[in-house]
C-alpha cells in the first residue's frame, strides 16, 4: 500500500505541477494577445536581436517548447526564414532557465503552499468577474497557485523516499561515467513523457533537494532534459513545409551538439558551476542545478551563434523538399565575376532555373488535367491551396531571374549569348504566365463545383482532347526546354497550336448554341473562360517554341 499511495500522490502533485504549468502559460499568452506574434513577425535578420526575442518571449511566457512550436508555425507559414527562426531557437533556451531559478529560489525557501491556494482564488476571482475583462490574466494566476502547489506537494511526496526505497537509484548514481550517461537518458526520458523541460527540471530539483540523487547525476540529467525538449518542434514540424522541417532539425542539432559538448568537458564544466555559486554543492544544490541550466544554454548560445547560416546551410542538404514539394522563397545568388568562363557558367545556372520553373508549370496542369472527368469535375480546396502556392513561387522565379539575367547582360558574354539571355528572359515571363492561366483555371474549377453547376455529359467528353493536346503542348515545352527547336520542331508546335485553335473554336460555338437554346447561362460561360484560360496556355507554350527557335 506504501508504494501505492506514494505512486498516486507523485502523479497527483505531478498532474497539478504540469495542469499549472499549462495553464499559466496559455493565459499569459492570450492575456499578451497578438503581440507575442507581432514581435516573431516583425523580426529583422539581427541574430542577436532574435536571440534576444527568443529569451524575452519564453520568459513571459515560461515555455521554449510553446515558442520553438510557434518559431516552427511562424517558419511554416513563410512569416520567419529559417535563418530568422535560429536566433529565436538559440535565445528560447536560455529564458527557458528562469522556471528553474523560481523553484530554486522560492519553491524550498518559503512555504509556498501556504499562498499556492490564495493566489489560485485570488485568479479564479479575476477571472470570473467578466466586467474587468482579465479572464486571462486571472487564468494565468490561477497557473501559478496550481504549478506551486504541485510543486509543494512533490517535496512532500519526496522525503518519504528513503535510502532502501530508492536503492535502484543509487545504482544508477555512483559517480562513474556510465551513471552520467544514464542520466542523460533519464533526463531525455522524463522531459519526454512530461513533454516539458521546465517541469522535468523542477523534478530533478526536488529530488536533488531531498538528496535522492547526486550533483553530478542530477547536472547529467539536467542535461538529457535539453534533448528531450526538443521533441514538441519535431512533432510541431511533422507535415510541414520543408522550412518549418529545418527549423525543427536546427533545435535538435542545437541542444545535442551542446550536451555532447557539456559531457565532454563534463568536469571542468561543474567545476565552473562551483566556482560561480559561493558554498558547499551539499548546501546549494538547487541553486547550482539552476546556474548550471542557465550557463549550458549561454554558453552554448555563444558557441553556435557566429554558426548560424551554417546551421541553417546544413539543415539545407540534410533535409531536401519532398517530391512536388516547393519552398517557401524563391532564391538565387546573383553574378558578380568580370571573368567570361563564369559569365558562360552564370548561363547555365539560369539554364537549370529556367528547366524548375518548367517543372512547376507541368505539375501545375498536370494537377488541373486530373481534375477533367469523365463524369464531373474533380477538384477540391486542397488543390486549389496548392496550386496557389506554385503560382506564387513562379511568381517569384519570374522576378529574380530577371533579374538574374539582367545582370548578366553585364557580364563580358558573346552576341550569341545576349541574344539568348533576351530569348530567356521572354522564356521566363511566359512560364510565369502560364502558371497564372493554370491558376485561372483552377479558380474557374473551384467555383464551378462551389456553384453545384451542371455541364451536360457530351461537353465534359469534348473537353478531354483538348485538354489532352494542351497537355501535350505542355509535356513538349518541357521535353525541349533550354534546346534550340529547328524547324521541323517549330513546325510540330505550329500543328499544336492549330489543333488547341480548332478545338477551342469548336467548343466555343457549341456552347453558344446551348446558350440560344436556353441551356445555364452560368454554367456556359464558365465553360467558355475555361476553353479560353485553357486556349491561352497553348498560346503561351507556342510563344516559347519560338523563343527556342531563335536561340543559338
Amino acid at each position: 500500500m506504501y508504494y501505492v499511495s506514494f505512486v498516486f500522490r507523485l502523479l497527483g502533485s505531478l498532474g497539478f505541477l504540469l495542469y499549472g504549468m499549462k495553464m499559466m502559460s496559455d493565459g499569459i499568452q492570450k492575456s499578451a494577445g497578438e503581440s507575442l506574434h507581432k514581435i516573431l513577425g516583425l523580426m529583422t535578420k539581427n541574430r542577436f536581436l532574435s536571440v534576444l526575442t527568443g529569451l524575452f518571449i519564453t520568459m513571459i511566457i515560461q515555455s521554449s517548447s510553446a515558442t520553438t512550436v510557434m518559431v516552427v508555425s511562424f517558419v511554416n507559414a513563410g512569416l520567419l526564414t529559417l535563418r530568422q527562426s535560429v536566433g529565436i531557437i538559440f535565445g528560447a533556451n536560455i529564458g527557458t532557465t528562469i522556471t528553474a531559478w523560481i523553484v530554486s529560489i522560492f519553491g524550498f525557501k518559503f512555504n509556498i503552499s501556504a499562498f499556492a491556494i490564495p493566489l489560485f482564488g485570488v485568479g479564479f476571482i479575476i477571472a470570473s468577474y467578466k466586467k474587468l475583462r482579465k479572464e486571462s490574466f486571472g487564468e494565468a494566476l490561477m497557473g501559478f497557485g496550481l504549478l506551486f502547489l504541485g510543486l509543494s506537494e512533490l517535496s512532500n511526496v519526496m522525503p518519504s523516499l528513503n535510502a532502501d526505497n530508492v536503492s535502484f537509484i543509487a545504482k544508477f548514481s555512483d559517480h562513474s561515467v556510465l551513471s552520467l550517461f544514464i542520466g542523460v537518458f533519464a533526463g531525455i526520458l522524463i522531459t519526454v513523457i512530461i513533454h516539458s523541460s521546465s517541469a522535468a527540471t523542477a523534478i530533478i530539483l526536488t529530488m536533488s533537494y531531498n538528496n535522492l540523487i547526486p550533483w553530478d547525476f542530477a547536472a547529467a540529467m539536467v542535461l538529457g532534459s535539453n534533448i528531450g525538449t526538443t521533441i514538441d518542434a519535431v512533432l510541431a514540424s511533422i507535415g510541414t513545409k520543408v522550412n518549418a522541417r529545418r527549423a525543427a532539425l536546427i533545435h535538435v542539432m542545437f541542444n545535442v551538439a551542446g550536451t555532447v559538448l557539456a559531457m565532454i568537458f563534463f568536469n571542468p564544466f561543474l567545476d565552473l558551476v562551483d566556482l560561480i555559486v559561493p558554498g558547499p554543492v551539499e548546501e546549494s544544490i538547487t541553486t547550482h542545478i539552476a546556474m548550471l541550466h542557465t550557463l549550458f544554454n549561454t554558453i552554448n548560445t555563444l558557441l553556435f551563434l557566429p554558426f548560424v547560416s551554417q546551421m541553417a546551410h546544413l539543415t539545407e542538404i540534410l533535409i531536401k523538399p519532398k517530391k512536388d514539394e516547393t519552398p517557401d522563397v524563391y532564391r538565387i545568388e546573383m553574378p558578380h565575376s568580370s571573368r567570361v568562363e563564369n559569365a558562360s557558367a552564370a548561363l547555365v545556372i539560369a539554364e537549370k532555373e529556367i528547366s524548375d520553373m518548367t517543372e512547376i508549370v507541368s505539375r501545375m496542369f498536370t494537377q488541373i488535367r486530373k481534375a477533367f472527368g469523365s463524369n464531373s469535375f474533380n477538384f477540391t480546396s486542397s488543390d486549389k491551396e496548392n496550386l496557389a502556392t506554385l503560382e506564387d513561387y513562379a511568381d517569384q522565379m519570374q522576378e529574380e531571374l530577371a533579374k538574374y539575367l539582367v545582370a548578366c547582360k553585364d557580364l563580358p558574354v558573346t552576341e550569341d549569348q545576349q541574344n539568348n539571355i533576351s530569348q530567356m528572359i521572354n522564356i521566363i515571363d511566359e512560364l510565369e504566365s502560364m502558371t497564372d492561366d493554370c491558376y485561372s483555371v483552377a479558380l474557374l474549377l473551384n467555383r464551378s463545383i462551389e456553384k453545384n453547376m451542371v455541364f451536360p455529359q457530351e461537353d465534359l467528353e469534348r473537353l478531354d482532347p483538348y485538354v489532352s493536346l494542351i497537355e501535350q503542348f505542355v509535356e513538349f515545352i518541357r521535353a525541349h526546354i533550354n534546346q534550340h527547336l529547328n524547324s521541323a520542331q517549330l513546325e510540330e508546335a505550329k500543328n499544336l497550336e492549330d489543333q488547341i485553335d480548332f478545338l477551342r473554336k469548336n467548343l466555343k460555338k457549341v456552347a453558344r448554341k446551348r446558350l440560344e437554346s436556353g441551356a445555364d447561362v452560368k454554367s456556359e460561360l464558365l465553360y467558355i473562360d475555361l476553353a479560353r484560360h485553357l486556349e491561352k496556355i497553348g498560346d503561351r507554350a507556342f510563344s516559347i517554341s519560338e523563343a527556342l527557335n531563335l536561340t543559338k
